[in-house]
C-alpha cells in the first residue's frame, strides 16, 4: 500500500459523500457548507462543480442517469446543470433537523440519516443539543420508511454486510453499530457494537471492500482511516492521512484499488489551517484489496 497523496486542493468546508462513476471514470462528492457538488476526473485532472439551492449533504448515482441528492431538508433528483426535483421530505414535522449521511443501498433504495441541524445561518458550527436523528429508506417513487427511532446524535456511515447486517455510526458517541435488517417490517433492530472502540478521532463515512473490510474515516483529529476486517472485528489497523478530518471514502479507479477520500476544515482554527492548508482537500490511497462498484438508485 502506498502513502496518501493530495489529488485536489479544493479546500472544501465539509467535503462528503464520495461516489465513483465507472461510466465517467470520475469521482463525485458534495461540500455541505460550501453548497456545491463536485466532479473530478483523475486521468485528466479535470475538476468542475455546481451550486446547490440548499446545503447538499449527500449524493448517489441513478440507474437511468443523473443523481439522487440529499439536501438540507429534502431528497431530490438532479442532473448536471439542471434543477433539483423534490422526491421526498423525510421529516416534515422536525424543522430543527437536517439530512446528513445518504447512500444508495444494494437494492437500489436510498438510505439517509438525519440529525439536529448543526450549521448556523453564517455557516459556522452550532452545537448538537439532543439526539434527534434517525435513519430512513427512500424508494424511487418517493415513499419513505423510517428505519430507527430518533436516538442518533450525528448519523454517519452506511455499510451493508453479506449476512444482511447493516453498519452505521453515531459520530457524537464515537461508536460504530451493527443492526439486523428485518425485511418483513423494514426496520433495523438488535443494535450491537461493531468492532473495537477506535481511539483515533470520531467516525464519519465508510466504504467496504469486496472482501468485506470496513474502511471508516476518522474525523475530529483522527487523521486516518480505521480498517476493520471480517473475522477480526476485535482489531483495527490504520491508514494515516495528511489531514485531520477525513470525512468519506470510496473505492474507484479502473481496478477499484484506489481509495478516494474527502476531508473537511469546518470549525478549524485559522492558525491550524495556515499550518496545514490541505485540510478540506481530495486525497487518494492505493490499497491492497479491491472494492466494488457503487450501487445505483432506482
Amino acid at each position: 500500500m502506498e502513502g496518501a497523496k493530495v489529488l485536489l486542493d479544493c479546500r472544501n468546508v465539509v467535503g462528503e459523500s464520495a461516489v465513483w462513476s465507472a461510466e465517467e471514470r470520475s469521482l463525485y462528492w458534495v461540500d455541505i457548507v460550501g453548497g456545491r457538488i463536485h466532479r473530478f476526473e483523475p486521468e485528466t485532472e479535470t475538476h468542475e462543480s455546481w451550486s446547490a439551492p440548499e446545503l447538499p449533504t449527500s449524493i448517489g448515482l441513478r440507474r437511468d442517469g443523473g443523481f439522487v441528492v440529499g439536501l438540507r431538508r429534502r431528497v431530490a433528483l438532479w442532473s448536471k446543470g439542471g434543477g433539483f426535483e423534490t422526491l421526498a421530505v423525510p421529516e416534515p414535522d422536525l424543522p430543527n433537523n437536517r439530512l446528513n449521511e445518504g447512500v444508495v443501498a444494494p437494492d437500489g433504495s436510498f438510505w439517509v440519516g438525519t440529525m439536529r441541524d448543526n450549521i448556523g445561518p453564517d455557516g459556522r458550527p452550532v452545537p448538537v443539543t439532543e439526539p434527534s436523528g434517525a435513519l430512513y429508506r427512500v424508494e424511487s417513487d418517493g415513499s419513505v420508511v423510517r428505519l430507527t427511532e430518533h436516538r442518533f446524535g450525528i448519523t454517519n456511515t452506511m455499510v451493508w454486510l453479506s449476512d444482511s447486517g447493516f453498519v452505521t455510526a453515531d459520530t457524537s458517541e464515537n461508536a460504530l453499530y451493527r443492526f439486523d435488517y428485518d425485511t418483513a417490517t423494514r426496520k433495523l433492530r438488535n443494535r450491537q457494537p461493531f468492532g473495537p472502540r477506535v481511539e483515533r478521532g470520531l467516525p464519519d463515512g465508510s466504504a467496504q471492500s469486496a472482501a468485506g473490510s470496513v474502511y471508516n474515516c476518522r474525523v475530529a483529529g483522527g487523521a486516518s482511516i480505521a480498517v476493520i476486517e471480517p473475522g477480526a472485528e476485535d482489531k483495527v489497523r490504520y491508514i494515516d492521512l495528511p489531514c485531520n478530518s477525513p470525512t468519506s471514502c470510496v473505492f474507484g479507479g479502473p481496478d477499484y484499488r484506489t481509495l478516494y477520500v474527502t476531508s473537511a476544515r469546518f470549525g478549524m482554527d485559522p492558525d491550524a489551517l495556515r499550518a496545514n492548508p490541505v485540510e478540506g482537500a481530495l486525497m487518494s490511497v492505493s490499497v491492497d484489496e479491491a472494492g466494488a462498484p457503487c450501487a445505483l438508485f432506482g
